[in-house]
């Protein structure tokens, strides 16, 4: 792989390759000033375009499916969720020196969170709650399935392979207990609800402590409402996860669900990106250090196991 890249199917993506597009394809936006945007997004780069645009490519074949999909599904959910969320100026098509579709957006303000260092973690949390509320309440038929919005025990395997991979970073054994008892938890069992699925840091956006938009839907569809749940533990801290969880009603076995479901995922991405993507890998760390400890506080109790 080379330096500087997180996939070994990695196209190379530069300023120059963004101008030629945009010059063959919208010459009214080609002679802004163009400049790449360090993220730690892991499927597409995003370059600014003057003050309000943003271009946005995939770096990978396997994720050009989700530009199409954010053209069909973007203008229909946001009327309908609390902040603004992704906004399609142009469709781009491939080009001499790119061979995948691509868009422009409009530029969302705000930072990232750090999960570490909330300026408003109860109001951050209520904002969330909020979100996830009015997403569920989407009723927009014929919604695709959500990316990891089935059973746990589709996880399974990949994270008890990242499990034996980060041998002597974490604590597997505290980690394949909390896992276990995860998989132990009865799988959701009511319609499929509209659920975002992919609640981390790099993904929300935030301005003076709130909520301000929410981006990146490549895994958005229906499935377990329990998704969203991940939130709690990859940015909120432990003084309001409770009252995230209330806002919400979660029972127990859906909040064990997202608790399960956040773990899998931190335990997968930990050994992908350590090397590549230190925001993503910290993340990650936080999460299992943040789900290992409410296990060992909570034990078999409110896991729906019990």
């Amino acid at each position: 792989m080379s330096a500087g890249k997180m996939h070994a199917d990695e196209i190379d993506l530069d300023v120059d390759l963004v101008r030629g597009l945009l010059t063959d394809q919208f010459p009214h936006w080609a002679d802004l000033p163009i400049r790449p945007f360090a993220s730690s997004g892991t499927v597409n780069a995003l370059f600014r375009l003057g003050d309000d645009l943003a271009v946005r490519l995939p770096r990978v074949e396997w994720g050009i499916e989700d530009v199409a999909k954010d053209h069909v599904w973007l203008p229909r959910l946001a009327p309908l969720l609390p902040v603004p969320i992704p906004t399609l100026l142009g469709q781009g098509t491939p080009g001499p020196d790119y061979p995948w579709p691509w868009s422009v957006y409009r530029w969302l303000e705000g930072e990232n969170p750090l999960e570490d260092s909330l300026e408003d973690p109860r109001s951050l949390a209520a904002d969330l709650a909020g979100f996830v509320a009015a997403f569920r309440a989407v009723d927009l038929p014929d919604g695709p399935p959500a990316y990891r919005g089935g059973p746990l025990s589709a996880m399974d395997a990949p994270a008890r392979s990242a499990i034996k991979d980060l041998h002597g970073m974490i604590d597997t054994d505290a980690a394949t207990a909390a896992w276990d008892e995860a998989l132990r938890v009865p799988d959701w069992s009511g319609p499929p609800v509209w659920v975002h699925a992919d609640l981390l840091p790099g993904n929300l956006l935030v301005d003076r402590g709130r909520l301000s938009a929410v981006i990146d839907f490549a895994t958005t569809g229906v499935g377990d409402p329990a998704c969203d749940l991940i939130v709690a533990w990859s940015v909120l801290p432990a003084s309001v996860r409770d009252d995230f969880r209330e806002a919400l009603a979660a029972d127990d076995a859906a909040w064990a669900r997202g608790r399960g479901r956040a773990l899998a995922i931190a335990l997968i991405q930990l050994p992908y990106y350590q090397h590549t993507n230190p925001v993503m890998a910290a993340n990650a760390r936080h999460v299992i250090r943040e789900v290992l400890a409410d296990h060992a506080r909570t034990g078999g109790q409110r896991s729906g196991t019990d």
